[in-house]
Formats: structure tokens, sequence, C-alpha cells
């Protein structure tokens, strides 16, 4: 890796499982999965965020959580795998969206511009390289949203300080996973070129 990136500053994300949208539009809750958890820890890490919250209100689904954090923090996985313990640390489980913006403005000392991404076109979406100025800039913490199902609620969004631009490639099909759009997300952010020929 060459170069020096931008400054990452305080920034955390947020994987929410409700309020988000089910297929017909409406409001529902999704279920936490295994691969959701583990992999938007390592990209997080990857990244240099600050804390990776899973937002989901049923409190049964909590310990899947906790058992995925247990197994890469003190169980099998961190002696198979001790650099995964590393990302798993950074995650951290809230009832809901006001819980993890609480608890960020206890560590940080000041709440977090809320930047929500989405799928979908729309008026006044963000570019990335505008956010990253705003993050660069802006003396607060940030919480960056992505949402579960069919995305985030407008009641969320209508929350949030900006909207980034949707993902696009060159094909209509926009269907990716929310890990890839994750992983997409913080790279056009924070990552760094590896030559003159590859910008950020």
């Amino acid at each position: 890796m060459c170069g020096k990136g931008p400054r990452v500053g305080s920034v955390y994300c947020a994987l929410v499982h409700h309020p988000v949208l089910d297929r017909q539009g409406n409001e529902v809750t999704t279920s936490v999965t295994n691969l959701d958890v583990h992999d938007i820890a390592r990209s997080s890490r990857t990244y240099g965020l600050r804390g990776y919250f899973v937002v989901i209100p049923i409190e049964a689904q909590h310990p899947v959580v906790e058992k995925i954090i247990e197994h890469w923090s003190s169980g099998a996985g961190k002696k198979r795998m001790p650099e995964r313990t590393e990302a798993i640390g950074l995650v951290r489980v809230a009832r809901s969206l006001e819980e993890a913006i609480a608890e960020i403005e206890a560590q940080e000392g000041e709440s977090p511009r809320l930047v929500s991404t989405s799928a979908k076109d729309g008026p006044e979406r963000s570019g990335y390289a505008e956010e990253l100025e705003r993050i660069e800039r802006d003396s607060r913490p940030t919480l960056l949203l992505f949402g579960t199902g069919h995305g985030l609620s407008p009641k969320v969004l209508e929350r949030c300080d900006s909207i980034l631009a949707p993902i696009e490639g060159p094909t209509p099909y926009n269907h990716l996973s929310v890990r890839a759009a994750v992983a997409i997300t913080l790279d056009r952010l924070f990552g760094v070129s590896d030559s003159a020929n590859n910008p950020i």
C-alpha cells in the first residue's frame, strides 16, 4: 500500500435490522446472519473504523451475535485465526439506532452525524469524495448506516445528515449483498490507491 490514506477519524458503522423494508415496502425486522457480523467486522477493521454496531431489537437474536463474538474473541476461532479477534472486537449489539447513537456520544462526547447508504437513487445524494471531505472537516464522529432487507425505512433516512449515492455497475442489475456494499462503500471513502494509475 503506497502513500498516505485519508484521515478516517471517529467513524463507526451500523448494520440496521430494524426499521427496514420488505419487498412490498412494509416496515419489518430482519434476522442476524453469521456472515454479516463476521465479514463486516473484518471490513470495518481494515478501513480503520472505531466500532461496528449490529442494531437488532429482538432480544432472542442477541445470543447469536454474542456467540459469534465469543467464538472469535475467546473460543477456537481465536487460536486458529487470531487476526479475526482484532476485527470482531469492534462488534457491539444495540437494541435500536438510538442506543447506538447514545453509545457513540458517551464515548466521543458528541452525537454523531448520520450518513446512510441506499441502493435507490434520489434527490440530494452525496458523492463519496464530497462525503469524505465532510468526515475530514467535521469534528463530530460519523455513523454510517447500512440497511438489511430491502433498505432502511424512510423514517431513518429522514434523520440522516446525508445519503450516499447508490453503488452502480455497468449493468441495470443492482442487488449487492450488504457485506459487499459495506466493503465497496468503505473502500470508496477510505481506500488508498496502489499506484498513480489507480486513484481513490
